[in-house]
Protein backbone atom coordinates (compact mmCIF):
# COMPACT_ATOMS: atom_id res chain seq x y z
CA UNK A 1 0.00 0.00 0.00
CA UNK A 2 2.90 2.36 0.69
CA UNK A 3 5.66 1.80 -1.90
CA UNK A 4 7.20 5.20 -1.19
CA UNK A 5 10.19 5.86 1.06
CA UNK A 6 7.88 7.76 3.41
CA UNK A 7 5.64 4.70 3.61
CA UNK A 8 8.55 2.41 4.46
CA UNK A 9 9.78 4.82 7.12
CA UNK A 10 6.31 4.98 8.67
CA UNK A 11 6.08 1.20 8.62
CA UNK A 12 9.44 0.73 10.34
CA UNK A 13 8.62 3.44 12.86
CA UNK A 14 5.34 1.74 13.66
CA UNK A 15 7.01 -1.64 14.11
CA UNK A 16 9.62 -0.05 16.38
CA UNK A 17 6.98 1.73 18.46
CA UNK A 18 4.97 -1.41 19.09
CA UNK A 19 8.16 -3.34 19.87
CA UNK A 20 9.10 -0.71 22.45
CA UNK A 21 5.60 -0.75 23.92
CA UNK A 22 5.62 -4.53 24.18
CA UNK A 23 9.10 -4.56 25.64
CA UNK A 24 8.07 -1.96 28.19
CA UNK A 25 5.17 -4.11 29.28
CA UNK A 26 6.84 -7.47 28.69
CA UNK A 27 7.31 -8.01 32.38
CA UNK A 28 4.16 -9.38 33.96
CA UNK A 29 2.29 -6.51 35.58
CA UNK A 30 1.62 -6.80 39.28
CA UNK A 31 -1.97 -6.81 40.54
CA UNK A 32 -1.33 -3.37 42.06
CA UNK A 33 -0.11 -1.94 38.72
CA UNK A 34 -3.10 -3.41 36.94
CA UNK A 35 -5.51 -1.91 39.47
CA UNK A 36 -3.82 1.50 39.24
CA UNK A 37 -4.28 1.48 35.48
CA UNK A 38 -7.94 0.49 35.79
CA UNK A 39 -8.51 3.14 38.45
CA UNK A 40 -6.98 5.86 36.28
CA UNK A 41 -9.38 4.85 33.52
CA UNK A 42 -12.29 4.98 35.96
CA UNK A 43 -11.21 8.44 37.11
CA UNK A 44 -11.15 9.67 33.51
CA UNK A 45 -14.67 8.40 32.84
CA UNK A 46 -16.07 9.90 36.04
CA UNK A 47 -14.53 13.31 35.30
CA UNK A 48 -15.54 13.26 31.63
CA UNK A 49 -19.25 12.55 32.16
CA UNK A 50 -21.65 15.18 30.80
CA UNK A 51 -24.00 16.95 33.17
CA UNK A 52 -26.99 15.08 31.77
CA UNK A 53 -25.39 11.73 32.63
CA UNK A 54 -24.18 10.84 29.14
CA UNK A 55 -20.68 10.67 27.68
CA UNK A 56 -19.37 12.17 24.44
CA UNK A 57 -20.17 15.24 22.34
CA UNK A 58 -20.08 16.34 18.70
CA UNK A 59 -17.10 18.62 19.33
CA UNK A 60 -13.47 18.27 18.23
CA UNK A 61 -14.00 18.02 14.49
CA UNK A 62 -11.12 17.54 12.07
CA UNK A 63 -10.55 18.14 8.36
CA UNK A 64 -11.88 14.68 7.52
CA UNK A 65 -14.91 13.90 9.68
CA UNK A 66 -16.78 10.62 9.80
CA UNK A 67 -20.23 11.03 8.27
CA UNK A 68 -22.69 11.69 11.11
CA UNK A 69 -26.08 13.06 9.99
CA UNK A 70 -27.62 15.31 12.65
CA UNK A 71 -29.11 14.80 15.07
CA UNK A 72 -29.54 11.02 15.03
CA UNK A 73 -25.96 10.21 13.98
CA UNK A 74 -24.55 11.89 17.04
CA UNK A 75 -27.33 10.55 19.25
CA UNK A 76 -26.28 7.07 18.16
CA UNK A 77 -22.61 7.76 18.93
CA UNK A 78 -23.51 9.21 22.31
CA UNK A 79 -25.79 6.28 23.15
CA UNK A 80 -23.08 3.75 22.29
CA UNK A 81 -20.29 5.45 24.24
CA UNK A 82 -22.58 6.11 27.21
CA UNK A 83 -23.57 2.45 27.28
CA UNK A 84 -19.93 1.36 27.10
CA UNK A 85 -18.94 3.81 29.84
CA UNK A 86 -21.71 2.63 32.17
CA UNK A 87 -20.80 -0.98 31.49
CA UNK A 88 -17.13 -0.32 32.19
CA UNK A 89 -17.82 1.46 35.49
CA UNK A 90 -20.10 -1.36 36.62
CA UNK A 91 -17.69 -4.13 35.66
CA UNK A 92 -14.71 -2.61 37.47
CA UNK A 93 -16.56 -2.97 40.78
CA UNK A 94 -15.36 0.54 41.74
CA UNK A 95 -18.89 1.49 42.80
CA UNK A 96 -18.53 -0.81 45.80
CA UNK A 97 -16.19 1.64 47.50
CA UNK A 98 -16.49 4.97 45.65
CA UNK A 99 -19.59 7.15 45.95
CA UNK A 100 -18.59 9.21 42.91
CA UNK A 101 -18.61 6.11 40.74
CA UNK A 102 -21.99 5.08 42.11
CA UNK A 103 -23.36 8.50 41.24
CA UNK A 104 -21.85 8.41 37.74
CA UNK A 105 -23.37 4.98 37.12
CA UNK A 106 -26.77 6.09 38.41
CA UNK A 107 -26.79 9.17 36.17
CA UNK A 108 -25.58 7.17 33.16
CA UNK A 109 -28.17 4.47 33.74
CA UNK A 110 -30.98 7.01 33.91
CA UNK A 111 -29.80 8.64 30.68
CA UNK A 112 -29.85 5.25 28.93
CA UNK A 113 -33.32 4.41 30.23
CA UNK A 114 -34.62 7.77 29.04
CA UNK A 115 -32.93 7.85 25.64
CA UNK A 116 -32.35 4.35 24.22
CA UNK A 117 -36.00 3.80 23.38
CA UNK A 118 -35.89 6.93 21.19
CA UNK A 119 -32.77 5.95 19.25
CA UNK A 120 -33.45 5.98 15.51
CA UNK A 121 -31.83 5.51 12.11
CA UNK A 122 -29.70 8.53 11.20
CA UNK A 123 -31.01 8.80 7.63
CA UNK A 124 -31.85 6.32 4.84
CA UNK A 125 -28.16 5.60 4.28
CA UNK A 126 -26.76 5.62 7.83
CA UNK A 127 -27.61 3.26 10.69
CA UNK A 128 -25.18 4.02 13.50
CA UNK A 129 -28.07 3.26 15.84
CA UNK A 130 -27.08 -0.41 15.48
CA UNK A 131 -24.10 0.26 17.77
CA UNK A 132 -26.30 2.07 20.29
CA UNK A 133 -28.80 -0.80 20.41
CA UNK A 134 -26.09 -3.46 20.78
CA UNK A 135 -24.01 -1.78 23.47
CA UNK A 136 -27.18 -0.46 25.08
CA UNK A 137 -28.30 -4.07 25.60
CA UNK A 138 -24.97 -4.98 27.18
CA UNK A 139 -25.14 -2.06 29.61
CA UNK A 140 -28.78 -2.80 30.43
CA UNK A 141 -27.94 -6.42 31.18
CA UNK A 142 -25.24 -5.29 33.61
CA UNK A 143 -27.72 -2.83 35.11
CA UNK A 144 -30.31 -5.58 35.58
CA UNK A 145 -27.82 -7.85 37.29
CA UNK A 146 -26.83 -5.23 39.83
CA UNK A 147 -30.44 -4.20 40.50
CA UNK A 148 -31.26 -5.66 43.92
CA UNK A 149 -34.46 -4.32 45.40
CA UNK A 150 -36.31 -1.94 43.09
CA UNK A 151 -38.69 -4.25 41.20
CA UNK A 152 -40.25 -1.37 39.28
CA UNK A 153 -36.84 -0.26 37.98
CA UNK A 154 -35.86 -3.85 37.17
CA UNK A 155 -39.03 -4.20 35.09
CA UNK A 156 -38.24 -0.93 33.33
CA UNK A 157 -34.73 -2.11 32.47
CA UNK A 158 -36.02 -5.34 30.95
CA UNK A 159 -38.60 -3.40 28.99
CA UNK A 160 -35.91 -1.22 27.42
CA UNK A 161 -33.84 -4.33 26.59
CA UNK A 162 -36.85 -5.76 24.75
CA UNK A 163 -37.24 -2.48 22.86
CA UNK A 164 -33.61 -2.67 21.70
CA UNK A 165 -34.09 -6.26 20.50
CA UNK A 166 -37.14 -5.09 18.56
CA UNK A 167 -35.18 -2.25 16.96
CA UNK A 168 -32.46 -4.69 15.91
CA UNK A 169 -35.10 -6.85 14.29
CA UNK A 170 -36.41 -3.84 12.36
CA UNK A 171 -32.96 -2.84 11.14
CA UNK A 172 -31.78 -6.33 10.18
CA UNK A 173 -30.35 -6.49 6.67
CA UNK A 174 -32.43 -8.29 4.05
CA UNK A 175 -29.54 -10.78 3.83
CA UNK A 176 -29.51 -11.36 7.57
CA UNK A 177 -27.12 -9.78 10.04
CA UNK A 178 -26.38 -6.10 10.32
CA UNK A 179 -24.41 -3.30 8.72
CA UNK A 180 -24.34 0.41 9.49
CA UNK A 181 -24.53 1.84 5.97
CA UNK A 182 -27.13 1.30 3.25
CA UNK A 183 -25.64 3.18 0.31
CA UNK A 184 -27.27 1.13 -2.48
CA UNK A 185 -31.01 1.43 -2.13
CA UNK A 186 -31.69 3.24 1.17
CA UNK A 187 -34.77 1.04 1.60
CA UNK A 188 -37.06 0.86 4.61
CA UNK A 189 -35.85 -2.66 5.31
CA UNK A 190 -32.10 -2.11 5.10
CA UNK A 191 -30.40 -3.53 2.03
CA UNK A 192 -27.05 -2.89 3.68
CA UNK A 193 -24.30 -5.38 3.12
CA UNK A 194 -23.96 -7.39 6.30
CA UNK A 195 -20.64 -6.90 8.09
CA UNK A 196 -19.45 -9.91 10.14
CA UNK A 197 -17.96 -7.81 12.93
CA UNK A 198 -21.08 -5.63 13.19
CA UNK A 199 -23.31 -8.73 13.18
CA UNK A 200 -21.10 -10.46 15.74
CA UNK A 201 -21.21 -7.40 18.01
CA UNK A 202 -25.00 -7.59 17.99
CA UNK A 203 -25.01 -11.36 18.53
CA UNK A 204 -22.76 -11.10 21.60
CA UNK A 205 -25.19 -8.55 23.06
CA UNK A 206 -28.24 -10.64 22.18
CA UNK A 207 -26.66 -13.67 23.83
CA UNK A 208 -26.22 -11.71 27.04
CA UNK A 209 -29.88 -10.65 26.84
CA UNK A 210 -30.95 -14.26 26.37
CA UNK A 211 -28.89 -15.32 29.40
CA UNK A 212 -30.83 -12.75 31.39
CA UNK A 213 -34.08 -14.39 30.29
CA UNK A 214 -35.12 -11.90 27.61
CA UNK A 215 -36.71 -13.48 24.55
CA UNK A 216 -34.50 -13.28 21.47
CA UNK A 217 -36.13 -14.43 18.19
CA UNK A 218 -34.53 -17.65 16.93
CA UNK A 219 -34.96 -16.72 13.27
CA UNK A 220 -33.18 -13.42 13.80
CA UNK A 221 -30.18 -15.22 15.32
CA UNK A 222 -30.23 -17.97 12.70
CA UNK A 223 -30.02 -15.53 9.79
CA UNK A 224 -27.28 -13.54 11.52
CA UNK A 225 -25.17 -16.63 12.14
CA UNK A 226 -25.62 -17.69 8.51
CA UNK A 227 -24.40 -14.29 7.33
CA UNK A 228 -21.20 -14.64 9.38
CA UNK A 229 -20.63 -18.19 8.14
CA UNK A 230 -20.93 -17.04 4.52
CA UNK A 231 -18.08 -14.63 5.15
CA UNK A 232 -15.92 -16.97 7.21
CA UNK A 233 -12.77 -18.33 5.58
CA UNK A 234 -11.25 -21.74 6.44
CA UNK A 235 -8.59 -20.14 8.68
CA UNK A 236 -11.24 -18.16 10.63
CA UNK A 237 -10.35 -14.97 8.89
CA UNK A 238 -13.52 -13.04 8.15
CA UNK A 239 -14.31 -10.83 5.20
CA UNK A 240 -14.81 -7.19 6.04
CA UNK A 241 -18.28 -7.36 4.53
CA UNK A 242 -20.39 -9.30 2.07
CA UNK A 243 -19.45 -6.86 -0.69
CA UNK A 244 -15.96 -8.44 -0.58
CA UNK A 245 -17.15 -12.00 -1.39
CA UNK A 246 -15.51 -11.92 -4.84
CA UNK A 247 -12.27 -10.41 -3.49
CA UNK A 248 -11.37 -12.75 -0.66
CA UNK A 249 -7.61 -12.34 -1.02
CA UNK A 250 -7.67 -8.54 -0.91
CA UNK A 251 -5.50 -7.18 1.90
CA UNK A 252 -8.44 -6.26 4.13
CA UNK A 253 -9.59 -9.90 4.04
CA UNK A 254 -6.24 -11.50 4.88
CA UNK A 255 -5.38 -12.64 8.44
CA UNK A 256 -3.57 -9.39 9.31
CA UNK A 257 -6.54 -7.37 8.06
CA UNK A 258 -8.89 -9.51 10.15
CA UNK A 259 -6.90 -9.21 13.40
CA UNK A 260 -9.41 -6.82 14.96
CA UNK A 261 -12.46 -8.70 13.62
CA UNK A 262 -11.83 -12.42 14.08
CA UNK A 263 -12.01 -12.19 17.88
CA UNK A 264 -15.60 -10.98 17.97
CA UNK A 265 -16.75 -13.26 15.14
CA UNK A 266 -15.27 -16.35 16.78
CA UNK A 267 -16.77 -15.32 20.12
CA UNK A 268 -20.25 -14.80 18.68
CA UNK A 269 -20.28 -18.10 16.82
CA UNK A 270 -19.10 -20.01 19.87
CA UNK A 271 -21.59 -18.28 22.17
CA UNK A 272 -24.43 -19.39 19.93
CA UNK A 273 -23.29 -23.01 19.83
CA UNK A 274 -20.90 -23.38 16.89
CA UNK A 275 -18.77 -26.37 17.91
CA UNK A 276 -16.13 -25.67 15.26
CA UNK A 277 -14.95 -22.64 17.25
CA UNK A 278 -12.87 -24.66 19.67
CA UNK A 279 -10.47 -23.53 22.37
CA UNK A 280 -7.72 -24.16 19.80
CA UNK A 281 -9.31 -21.63 17.41
CA UNK A 282 -9.68 -19.09 20.23
CA UNK A 283 -6.05 -19.47 21.36
CA UNK A 284 -4.75 -19.37 17.79
CA UNK A 285 -6.33 -15.96 17.24
CA UNK A 286 -5.27 -14.70 20.65
CA UNK A 287 -1.72 -15.69 19.74
CA UNK A 288 -2.01 -13.87 16.44
CA UNK A 289 -3.39 -10.74 18.09
CA UNK A 290 -0.52 -10.57 20.57
CA UNK A 291 2.34 -11.68 18.31
CA UNK A 292 1.28 -9.64 15.27
CA UNK A 293 -0.10 -6.69 17.20
CA UNK A 294 2.03 -4.30 15.18
CA UNK A 295 -0.38 -4.49 12.24
CA UNK A 296 -3.20 -3.16 14.41
CA UNK A 297 -0.99 -0.73 16.28
CA UNK A 298 0.34 0.96 13.14
CA UNK A 299 -3.22 1.97 12.31
CA UNK A 300 -3.83 3.35 15.80
CA UNK A 301 -4.46 7.13 15.87
CA UNK A 302 -4.36 7.49 12.08
CA UNK A 303 -7.10 10.02 11.22
CA UNK A 304 -8.27 8.42 7.97
CA UNK A 305 -10.24 5.15 8.18
CA UNK A 306 -8.53 2.13 6.62
CA UNK A 307 -5.41 4.08 5.60
CA UNK A 308 -2.97 1.67 7.26
CA UNK A 309 -1.51 -1.60 5.98
CA UNK A 310 -4.14 -4.26 5.23
CA UNK A 311 -6.65 -1.40 5.22
CA UNK A 312 -6.83 -1.52 9.01
CA UNK A 313 -8.74 1.36 10.61
CA UNK A 314 -7.59 2.81 13.92
CA UNK A 315 -10.94 2.20 15.59
CA UNK A 316 -10.43 -1.57 15.49
CA UNK A 317 -7.61 -1.43 18.03
CA UNK A 318 -9.35 -1.32 21.42
CA UNK A 319 -12.45 -2.93 19.94
CA UNK A 320 -10.41 -5.97 18.93
CA UNK A 321 -8.68 -6.23 22.29
CA UNK A 322 -11.99 -5.98 24.14
CA UNK A 323 -13.41 -9.02 22.38
CA UNK A 324 -10.11 -10.84 22.81
CA UNK A 325 -10.46 -10.23 26.55
CA UNK A 326 -14.05 -11.52 26.50
CA UNK A 327 -12.76 -14.62 24.72
CA UNK A 328 -10.65 -15.47 27.77
CA UNK A 329 -13.84 -16.73 29.42
CA UNK A 330 -13.88 -19.53 26.85
CA UNK A 331 -10.53 -20.85 28.09
CA UNK A 332 -9.52 -22.85 31.09
CA UNK A 333 -8.09 -20.65 33.89
CA UNK A 334 -4.57 -22.01 33.40
CA UNK A 335 -4.70 -21.43 29.65
CA UNK A 336 -6.04 -17.90 30.10
CA UNK A 337 -3.12 -16.79 32.30
CA UNK A 338 -0.58 -16.07 29.58
CA UNK A 339 -3.14 -14.20 27.50
CA UNK A 340 -4.14 -12.08 30.48
CA UNK A 341 -0.51 -11.04 30.86
CA UNK A 342 -0.12 -10.54 27.11
CA UNK A 343 -3.16 -8.27 26.80
CA UNK A 344 -2.23 -6.28 29.89
CA UNK A 345 1.31 -5.75 28.59
CA UNK A 346 -0.09 -4.35 25.35
CA UNK A 347 -2.76 -2.07 26.80
CA UNK A 348 -1.25 -0.60 29.95
CA UNK A 349 1.71 1.20 28.26
CA UNK A 350 -0.72 2.91 25.86
CA UNK A 351 -2.68 4.71 28.58
CA UNK A 352 -2.62 8.48 28.08
CA UNK A 353 -1.54 11.00 30.72
CA UNK A 354 -5.15 11.85 31.52
CA UNK A 355 -5.95 8.19 32.18
CA UNK A 356 -7.75 7.59 28.88
CA UNK A 357 -7.05 5.37 25.90
CA UNK A 358 -7.94 6.26 22.31
CA UNK A 359 -7.23 4.90 18.85
CA UNK A 360 -9.07 7.07 16.30
CA UNK A 361 -10.09 10.75 16.41
CA UNK A 362 -13.91 10.67 16.34
CA UNK A 363 -15.43 14.02 17.31
CA UNK A 364 -15.44 13.79 21.12
CA UNK A 365 -16.36 10.12 21.43
CA UNK A 366 -13.01 8.41 20.92
CA UNK A 367 -11.53 8.74 24.38
CA UNK A 368 -14.74 7.52 25.95
CA UNK A 369 -15.14 4.35 23.91
CA UNK A 370 -11.39 3.66 23.90
CA UNK A 371 -11.19 4.00 27.68
CA UNK A 372 -14.28 1.86 28.23
CA UNK A 373 -12.98 -0.91 25.97
CA UNK A 374 -9.51 -0.82 27.55
CA UNK A 375 -10.80 -0.76 31.13
CA UNK A 376 -13.11 -3.71 30.52
CA UNK A 377 -10.28 -5.58 28.80
CA UNK A 378 -8.05 -5.04 31.83
CA UNK A 379 -10.83 -6.19 34.17
CA UNK A 380 -10.55 -9.58 32.44
CA UNK A 381 -6.81 -9.53 33.08
CA UNK A 382 -7.46 -9.73 36.81
CA UNK A 383 -6.50 -13.00 38.47
CA UNK A 384 -8.35 -15.16 38.99
CA UNK A 385 -10.31 -14.57 35.81
CA UNK A 386 -13.56 -12.80 36.74
CA UNK A 387 -16.75 -14.75 36.25
CA UNK A 388 -18.99 -13.68 33.35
Amino acid sequence: MYPTIRGRVLFLAGVLLIAVAQAGGAGVSTPAELERSIQRGVEFLVKDQNQDGSWGTAQNTKDLNILAPVPEGHQAFRAAVTALSVEALIETGAADHDARVRQAIAQGEEWLLENLAGLRRSDPKVMYNIWGHAYGIQALVDMARRETGDTKRAKRIRGVIRSQVDFLRRFESVDGGWGYLDTKFSSQRPASTSLPFCTATVLVALHQAKQLGVDVPDDLVRRALASIQRQRKPDNTYLYGEMWKNHQVSQINLPAGSLGRSQVCNLALRAWGDKTITQKVTTEWLDRLIERNGWLSIGRKRPIPHESWFHIAGYFYYYGHYYAALSLRELSPDCALKYQDGLASLLMPLQEEDGSWWDFPLYNYHKQYGTAFAVMSLVYCRKPLPAP
